[in-house]
């Protein structure tokens, strides 16, 4: 019996024994693989909106108007042995500077001198316009216009051979078809934009036979083409056009029948030109939802004309957002913008682009009366 009793003490005691060495294994096995915690729903929520997080870019696209050189700005640019605009633009360098791209309609022809400078009725200007432009913050200028012909085709060759050797990209009058079909596409902080360009005409001066491309004239055909090929390739497609009709402060019919065409066509912003004075900005709400930004006319940046509202130009600067998500990309525009200039002279000397608020210290009479008048005017249809 005491026997028995020896045996089951000791089958109890290894029982107590397996027992304690499973629980010290299962608890070293916890110690080192810690319960794996799966996220719980509101876990999950709070992650959803990093997984679908928008990014945004951003650019301010500018425009200044006619760059239309008299024989009195050109006289007024040259020393005797040299011309040079720069000082023209000085005062307001800073202005143009601002917009991330800006572009200017180049009204009058740069062959330069070797084929003859010119002013009126047949515009040629010097080939140091461009320098000036690019020194003053231009990024691409639009070459398509009444007066592109003015010099033939020799004319046309020659400045796009300058603006070429400068680096200043140009659109609306080309060296062939193969030139004609390429895109001037310039990309900034993510945003591909695409310049097109058109005029109703040159003067009734006949395009060569064959030679479309020398400059491209209002047609609605073609012009749908292009944007369709734009929007394929470029975030935002940007028209200069040249339109209207000169000295008319408020757009036509025609223009605005135009304007609604671009716009539903696929076009997002519009800068026209021709009037040689301001005419409105507004917006165009597209059938697709979009809206297009337009300003009808942006007058002369720099000319020989004056008075009634021929020398006030200005620069108008829309913002562009590239929305960035994982289900695709949008674009939206905002915080249209004008900055009225005046373009200061004595006697036909000194030619300065000047802020139209500080016109005041340049000669002009009621300047400030003036500045209010004519953003008033701008932003009419904005409001």
């Amino acid at each position: 019996m005491k026997k028995k009793a020896i045996i089951s003490s000791v089958i109890i005691i290894s029982m107590c024994i397996l027992v304690a060495s499973v629980l010290l294994i299962e608890q070293r096995s916890n110690q080192a693989a810690p319960e794996k915690k799966y996220p719980s729903k509101e876990h999950t929520m709070r992650l959803q909106p990093e997984l679908s997080r928008t990014l945004t870019e951003k650019i301010t696209v500018g425009a200044i108007g006619d760059i239309l050189i008299h024989d009195t700005v050109y006289q007024d640019a040259y020393n005797g042995t040299q011309y040079n605009f720069n000082p023209i633009f000085e005062n307001v360098k800073s202005i143009l500077e601002t917009p991330d791209v800006l572009t200017a309609n180049q009204e009058s022809m740069l062959g330069g001198v070797e084929i003859g400078v010119s002013s009126y009725p047949m515009f040629n200007s010097p080939h140091e316009v461009a320098n000036a432009l690019v020194d003053s913050g231009v990024d691409i200028v639009s070459m398509a216009n009444n007066h592109t012909l003015d010099k033939g085709e020799r004319g046309i060759l020659s400045a796009t051979d300058y603006l070429n050797s400068i680096g200043l990209p140009h659109v609306g009058s080309f060296l062939n078809q193969e030139d004609r079909q390429k895109l001037r596409i310039i990309h900034k902080n993510g945003i591909k934009l695409a310049f097109l360009s058109y005029t109703y005409g040159t003067n009734g001066i006949p395009i060569p036979d064959g030679k479309d491309f020398l400059v491209n004239l209002i047609n609605r055909d073609l012009m749908s083409d292009e944007i369709s090929r734009a929007k394929k390739e470029a975030d935002v497609v940007i028209m200069s056009i040249h339109w209207g009709n000169e000295y008319q402060r408020i757009p036509t019919d025609e223009q605005k029948d135009l304007a609604n065409y671009l716009a539903n066509e696929g076009v997002d912003i519009i800068f026209g030109s021709h009037p040689h004075v301001l005419q409105p900005m507004e917006w165009i709400d597209t059938g697709d939802g979009r809206k297009t930004f337009v300003i009808y006319s942006l007058g002369n940046f720099i000319s020989g004309q004056v008075r009634d509202y021929k020398d006030i130009g200005g620069m108008a600067t829309v913002e562009i957002t590239k929305h960035i998500s994982n289900t695709g990309n949008s674009i939206e525009l905002s915080n249209p913008a004008f900055y009225p200039t005046f373009v200061s002279s004595q006697r036909n000397k000194n030619y300065q682009v000047v802020p139209l608020e500080n016109a005041g210290s340049f000669g002009m009479q009621n300047a400030a009366d003036k500045y209010q008048e004519i953003i008033d005017h701008m932003n009419q249809w904005l409001r």
